[in-house]
């Protein structure tokens, strides 16, 4: 992201009062949640709620296990804002999933401030400020659209121009100016050209009085309280877009709680690697100069040997993607590289060369000018591209992976990827080494009550770590069954496995009055069963929703919570963040134990690490991914203390395998139930209606 640091400054705290007293008054049995929001007392949020404080005013890490309906949320973000608001530090709250970035903005910082409002001795408080820190590319740029109007003939079409007009007319009455408001969405290379990614939005030529993305800047510079998601946080720290030397992970002197947390290894070892696609390369360089159109920026400020060195890299560029595709992802769509210079550099020399006519062209435009900025933002991303692609080719980091992977319509897209093997080291110094406080949370962080293999995953050896239970009662409201019957996966009995599991599903859905979520861990098993039963629950009069066929995720998720007594099969983002409290979700069915494929890049990587140092990969680092996995995927089922249901476990492993005691040992209800089609009639009994 372009320009993200400008204009934050490093501050001082101001001198805090002591959180301590208010943080114990408002979370104690009778204290002030209880007297002015009528809210039960929660004894484990009342001891998060005294954590997260200590931890907020000795600048220290912490990791938090909080079980379901502890009310975490609350935990934090009171002592949270407290914190922000007499030290005069902004908070970064960090969420991996839409649905819980929803409900904080929309119902827990309402809550809040309605009890801020409520307590004389926090009543000034309520006057806290948010703001959502959402990426540049997400905002209309007043600017650059009046700049691309004015060049609208260089950088368009008909089509295109039209779509121009649209934008003008919508920034005349947007906002916000997030592209998420605009219906339809814009075209990409129109919106490319006219929103906030690029160093020419900035606070000489753009006001918030007109520019949203500088509007929602100004928020950002006053707000006490920063709501982001984990997958822009670690961009932008990956990015550089910290402090620098001073204090603080994201803002100068600020302090982060990162809820949803067990995620963030997977996450941030994505975005602390590289990844350089054939679209985006594309894109960039029609951006300049588009042979066939006769558009783009070369047009007006370059001549005849400028234009076809955008040519000249764009003719290299297909073919360099079409030797990858033809000669390394012919038969998979995900290959790992490992040997140095797997592919010729082509691409390299072209790329260089259009660097430098770019420069040679800034050297004669106006540093003051439009055209400067735009040329100069395009190529510092040519510059970035060609690094990592001469970092790829090399496999310059012996602590990267590299990989290579097709998407896209007939698999078009390439893209080169990396990732570092251990992650650890990234985090530790970019979070844990800060001086300031950073709170990890989530339902499941701990294996067996442990919580030291999350801790090394993510470098975070020195923090505290908590844990408390959830208060909810799942010895009463949850059955668990175990199917002692189902093939172990292998080649030689997956058909029959499929067809013994779309059996049981069909069984366990028709004895449930409610809803089911069949969680799955292959799309190619997911997709099989559905063929098998789906006919079978159209005409039982049971809605059937399957992940990736109809609708987003949060769409499936909000119909099926309609329907009432829906079946939704859904594979990896459904194995966490769902909330579906009440009879909608009334049971889960889990088809295999969550094992990631060993064959996958990263995955691979790792477990070869771990080996070369001595160590067991499959119980330092398979296992424990699992066991997080799996936890996550149980806890979909009981979302309040009304609520009951079933958990139908159709893995076989679970009993026959030394492990898979670890994992009914992670249930949340102690005992379970085998059962077989023999006796499955007799035995499987979900607890009493809700």
């Amino acid at each position: 992201m372009i320009g993200f640091n400008q204009d934050f400054e490093q501050t001082p705290s101001a001198p805090a009062a002591n959180l301590a007293p208010l943080v114990e008054n408002t979370f104690a049995r009778e204290g002030w949640l209880r007297e002015h929001l009528g809210l039960d007392y929660r004894p484990e949020q009342e001891t998060m709620a005294n954590a997260v404080a200590a931890t907020l005013e000795s600048d220290t890490p912490l990791l938090f296990e909080a079980g379901t309906g502890v009310g975490k949320s609350l935990a934090y973000l009171i002592p949270a804002i407290l914190r922000a608001l007499e030290a005069e530090r902004p908070c970064i709250i960090s969420t991996n999933t839409i649905s819980l970035q929803e409900q904080i903005r929309n119902k827990d910082i309402d809550l809040c401030r309605a009890f801020f409002s409520r307590v004389p001795a926090l009543e000034e408080r309520q006057k806290f400020r948010t703001a959502l820190l959402l990426g540049k590319g997400n905002y209309l740029c007043t600017y650059r659209l009046s700049r691309a109007i004015e060049s609208r003939a260089d950088l368009f079409g008909g089509p295109e121009q039209e779509e121009l007009e649209r934008l003008a007319e919508w920034s005349q009455q947007t906002d916000s100016g997030l592209v998420q408001e605009l219906h339809p969405a814009p075209n990409f290379d129109v919106w490319e050209q006219v929103n906030a990614d690029s160093s020419s939005c900035n606070r000489k030529n753009c006001a918030p009085e007109t520019c949203p993305y500088q509007r929602a800047r100004a928020r950002l510079r006053n707000a006490h309280l920063i709501i982001v998601n984990h997958s822009l946080l670690f961009a932008l720290i990956n990015a550089g877009g910290g402090p620098g030397k001073g204090k603080g992970v994201l803002f100068p002197n600020d302090f982060v709680v990162i809820d949803e947390a067990h995620s963030v290894p997977a996450i941030a070892t994505d975005h602390f690697g590289l990844s350089l696609g054939s679209a985006g390369l594309r894109r960039l360089l029609n951006k300049l100069y588009h042979a066939k159109k006769k558009r783009g920026l070369f047009v007006r400020h370059a001549g005849p040997r400028q234009r076809q060195a955008v040519e000249d890299a764009t003719e290299a560029a297909e073919q360099f993607f079409q030797f990858i595709r033809d000669r390394i992802l012919d038969r998979k769509p995900v290959v790992r590289v490992r040997q140095e210079n797997w592919a010729e550099a082509t691409l390299g020399p072209p790329l260089r060369a259009l660097i430098q006519h770019t420069g040679d062209i800034l050297g004669r435009l106006d540093e003051d000018g439009p055209a400067h900025a735009e040329l100069q933002d395009q190529k510092r991303r040519l510059e970035i591209y060609a690094a990592g692609l001469n970092q790829c080719l090399s496999l310059a980091d012996e602590g990267h992976v590299y990989w290579v992977e097709r998407s896209g319509k007939q698999g078009r897209n390439v893209t080169l990827r990396s990732a570092p093997i251990d992650i650890a080291p990234h985090l530790r110094s970019t979070l844990f080494q800060r001086d300031t406080a950073v709170v990890l949370t989530s339902a499941t962080l701990a294996q067996a009550g442990d919580m030291s293999v999350f801790q090394a995953q993510v470098g975070a050896e020195s923090a505290e770590t908590r844990i408390v239970a959830s208060p909810f009662d799942f010895r009463r409201n949850m059955r668990v069954f175990v199917a002692t019957d189902i093939p172990t996966p292998s080649p030689s009995e997956g058909r029959l496995a499929l067809e013994i599991l779309s059996d049981y599903i069909r069984f366990c859905a028709e004895r449930v009055t409610g809803g089911s979520l069949v969680l799955f861990t292959s799309y190619q098993d997911m997709r099989q069963v559905a063929l098998d039963v789906e006919e079978h629950f159209q005409r039982c009069g049971r809605p059937f929703f399957m992940q990736g066929r109809d609708f987003s995720r949060s769409e499936l998720t909000r119909r099926f919570a309609g329907a009432g007594n829906a079946v939704l099969f859904g594979t990896d983002s459904f194995w966490t963040g769902v909330d579906v409290p009440g009879p909608a979700l009334s049971q889960v069915v889990i088809t295999r134990l969550p094992f990631e494929n060993p064959t996958q890049p990263v995955a691979e990587a790792k477990c070869e690490w771990i080996r070369a140092r001595g160590g067991n990969p499959f119980a330092e680092f398979t296992l424990p991914q699992a066991l997080i996995k799996f936890r996550q995927g149980i806890g979909r089922l009981i979302r309040g203390h009304n609520d009951r249901g079933t958990i139908t476990l159709l893995d076989s492993r679970l009993l026959q395998k030394t492990y898979g005691r670890l994992f009914l040992a992670s249930l949340p209800c102690p005992n379970h139930q085998r059962i077989d089609r023999a006796n499955r009639e007799e035995h499987f009994q979900p607890p009493d209606s809700r």
